[in-house]
C-alpha cells in the first residue's frame, strides 16, 4: 500500500459544497436482531506478521433459493495459528426469512468453508436458473454449483480450478466476455506470497510512520490476474495468456468490477491495484483484452502517481450515459473519482466534485447507490486501517474507522453528510467488504458489511418516503441467465438514468444483481430499454413505480411485478 502523502495534498484548497438541506435518508443497524451474528476472523488482533493478515473478507447478496429475497453470504478467514479440528472459523450463508431476519443455513447448504477466504462473486454459470458461487482465497479458489435444492456442490476440481501451487485470489467477477451466453470467471491475484520466505516485521525492513508492521506489497512478487473461459460442459479453461490478461501494466490487484466503459456492448473490467496503476481491461471483441487505463486516464491520481487502490464503485453519477469509476485508497490519500467522458477518456473529478476533503480514512468496500431515491447516485464508503499497530500513533486515524457517505447534489458535486447521518454511519469498525442491495424489498438499498474480528453490520436503509423507485430483475434466455453485462436505460419524469448488471464490485464482494432506480416524484416509468449481453435491445413502457419488475429476455413483457 502506498505510504507517502501525495504532493497535491499540500496545496489542497477544494471544499465540499454545502447541501441546500440535510440528507433525507438514514440507516438503522439491525445485524444482531436480524441474526447476522457470526464473527469474521482474519489474522492477528493486536499485531500482524504478514500482509496476508490485513486484507479481510468480502460479502455477497444473492438469491440462492429463488424466492425473490436476497440472501447473505459472508466470507471468513483464519489465523496463522489455526484452530483445532472442527472449531475452525467458517464462511456463513444466511437465508432471508422475509420477515427481517435471517437463518444460518451454512452447514445444510454445504458452504462451511475454512481457510484464508477472501472474496465472493455469484452468477448462473450453467444457465440452470440457480445462482452459483465462486469464493477466492489464499490457497485454493473454489467454485460451488447451486444444486437448486438449498445445497451447493464443490465442483472446483471438475471445473478446472484446482491448482498445484498456492495463489492469492482476491477480487472476482462473473462475466460473459465473449458473448456466447455462458458466464466466464475473472480473478485478481494479489501477491505470489510464500510465508516461508516472506519478510517479517522484525526484519527491520518494514515501517509505517516509524512502527514495525507487516511487509508489502512493494518488494513482494505481484500476482498475475486470471481469466477462465466457460466451455459449456461444466469445465473452464485458463485463457489468461491468450486473452491478454497477464499483460496488464499494474499488479497487486484487489477490487474488481465489470463495466461497459465505452458503451460498445462488450463487457470490460476495472481492477483497483495496490501501490500500482489501476487496470482497465478493454474488451477488444475478439477474445482478447487490452489494458488502456493509462491512456484513458483512470490509472493514476490527479498528480500522476499510482495509488493503493482497494475497492471499486461503478455508476453514472452525472447522468450523461457513461459509466464512471470510483476507487477507494490508502490512508493519507483521497478516494478517486474518474468521470467517463464517453470519448474513451476519464477526467479526474476528485477535487472538483468535493471528494478530496477526506484523507484520514483507509477505504475498502464502496458503491454508487441512490440512497434517497431522488434519481442521483450517492456514494457509500467502508473504512478501516490495515495495521492494528496504529494505536501507537496518536496522530493517525484508529484501526476501527467510521463510514463515509457522500450525497449527490445533482450539480456534479457531492457533500459529506456522514456526521449529519450520525450512528450507525459514524460508529467505528474495522470494515472490509460490503455488498449493496435491497434485502427487505422495500425499494431502498441496504448495506451488508464484513468486519474484521467482529460481527457483520447490516445497515437497513430508510429513503425519503416522498420519492418513488423501481427494481428490475433481468433473466436472460439467449444471453447468460444472470444477465450480467446488460445495460438499462430508464426514462421517467423527463429524466434519463442508466444502470448495468455487474459482476463483482465494491471490495471482494458481489452486489444484488437487480438494478435499482430512484424515481423521485415520478409515479411511473415512461420507458425502460434493456440492451441484453448478446446485444439484443428490448423496451418496456408505462411501468408502475414502487414495484420489482421481473423481465424475461425476448418477451417484451414483464413476467412478474411484486408489490411492496
Amino acid at each position: 500500500m502506498t505510504r507517502s502523502l501525495p504532493a497535491f495534498l499540500t496545496c489542497l484548497v477544494a471544499v465540499a459544497a454545502s447541501p441546500a438541506e440535510g440528507p433525507r435518508f438514514g440507516f438503522e443497524s439491525v445485524a444482531r436482531e436480524a441474526g447476522l451474528t457470526a464473527t469474521t476472523v482474519f489474522g492477528g488482533q493486536k499485531t500482524n506478521t504478514y500482509l496476508l493478515e490485513t486484507t479481510g473478507c468480502g460479502a455477497a447478496l444473492f438469491d440462492y433459493d429463488n424466492d425473490g429475497w436476497p440472501d447473505v453470504f459472508l466470507v471468513n478467514g483464519t489465523t496463522l495459528e489455526g484452530a483445532p479440528k472442527g472449531q475452525e472459523p467458517t464462511s456463513h450463508l444466511y437465508r432471508n426469512r422475509r420477515d427481517g431476519t435471517f437463518e444460518d443455513v451454512t452447514a445444510r447448504a454445504g458452504l462451511a468453508i475454512v481457510g484464508w477466504g477472501q472474496g465472493a462473486c455469484t452468477g448462473d454459470y450453467d444457465n440452470d436458473g440457480h445462482e452459483d458461487l465462486f469464493v477466492s482465497s489464499y490457497g485454493q479458489d473454489r467454485l460451488f454449483r447451486n444444486q437448486g435444492d438449498g445445497t451447493f456442490a464443490d465442483v472446483t476440481a471438475r471445473a478446472g480450478f484446482a491448482r498445484a501451487r498456492t495463489r492469492w485470489g482476491v477480487g472476482c467477477a462473473f462475466l460473459d466476455y465473449d458473448r456466447d451466453g455462458r458466464l466466464d470467471v475473472f480473478v485478481a491475484n494479489y501477491i505470489d506470497l510464500d510465508l516461508a520466505t516472506a519478510p517479517r516485521p522484525d526484519s527491520g525492513l518494514c515501517r509505517y510512520k516509524g512502527i514495525k508492521v507487516a511487509c508489502g506489497p512493494p518488494g513482494l512478487p505481484g500476482g498475475r490476474n486470471a481469466l477462465y473461459r466457460n466451455q459449456g460442459d461444466g469445465r473452464f479453461e485458463d485463457v489468461s495468456e491468450r486473452a491478454g490478461i497477464t499483460r496488464a501494466a499494474g499488479t497487486y490487484g484487489l477490487g474488481v468490477s465489470t463495466l461497459d466503459f465505452d458503451d460498445d456492448g462488450w463487457t470490460d473490467l476495472y481492477v483497483a491495484n495496490d501501490s500500482n496503476p489501476a487496470t482497465l481491461y478493454r474488451n477488444q471483441k475478439d477474445g482478447t483484452f487490452a489494458d488502456v487505463a493509462s491512456t484513458a486516464g483512470c490509472a493514476f491520481s490527479q498528480d500522476g502517481k499510482p495509488q493503493a487502490g482497494m475497492g471499486v464503485g461503478i455508476g453514472d453519477y452525472d447522468r450523461n450515459g457513461t459509466m464512471d469509476i470510483f476507487k477507494t485508497n490508502f490512508a493519507g490519500d483521497t478516494s478517486t473519482l474518474y468521470a467517463n467522458t464517453g470519448q474513451g477518456f476519464c477526467e479526474d473529478r476528485t477535487f472538483a466534485a468535493g471528494i478530496g476533503v477526506n484523507t484520514r480514512w483507509l477505504g475498502w468496500g464502496t458503491s454508487f447507490v441512490d440512497l434517497d431515491n431522488d434519481g442521483w447516485l450517492d456514494l457509500f464508503l467502508v473504512n478501516g486501517h490495515v495495521y492494528p499497530e496504529v494505536w501507537q500513533l496518536p496522530t493517525e486515524a484508529a484501526y476501527r474507522q467510521r463510514k463515509v457517505v457522500y450525497r449527490n447534489l445533482a450539480n456534479g458535486r457531492f457533500a459529506d453528510v456522514s456526521e449529519a447521518l450520525g450512528a450507525p454511519v459514524t460508529e467505528p469498525r474495522a470494515g472490509r467488504g460490503a455488498a449493496f442491495g435491497d434485502v427487505d424489498n422495500d425499494g431502498d438499498v441496504d448495506v451488508v458489511i464484513n468486519n474484521v474480528h467482529d460481527a457483520p453490520d447490516l445497515f437497513r436503509a430508510r429513503a425519503d418516503p416522498a420519492n418513488h423507485w423501481a427494481l428490475v430483475k433481468l433473466t436472460g434466455t439467449k444471453s447468460n441467465r444472470s444477465a450480467i453485462g446488460a445495460r438499462l436505460r430508464l426514462e421517467a419524469g423527463g429524466a434519463t438514468q442508466w444502470q448495468e448488471v455487474r459482476g463483482g464490485g465494491s471490495y471482494l464482494s458481489q452486489n444484488d444483481l437487480r438494478a435499482h432506480f430512484g424515481l423521485g416524484a415520478s409515479t411511473r416509468v415512461d420507458r425502460l430499454e434493456v440492451r441484453w449481453p448478446n446485444g439484443q435491445v428490448e423496451e418496456w413502457r408505462d411501468l408502475p413505480a414502487d414495484r420489482i419488475h421481473v423481465l424475461l429476455e425476448g418477451t417484451g413483457t414483464a413476467v412478474a411485478a411484486v408489490t411492496r
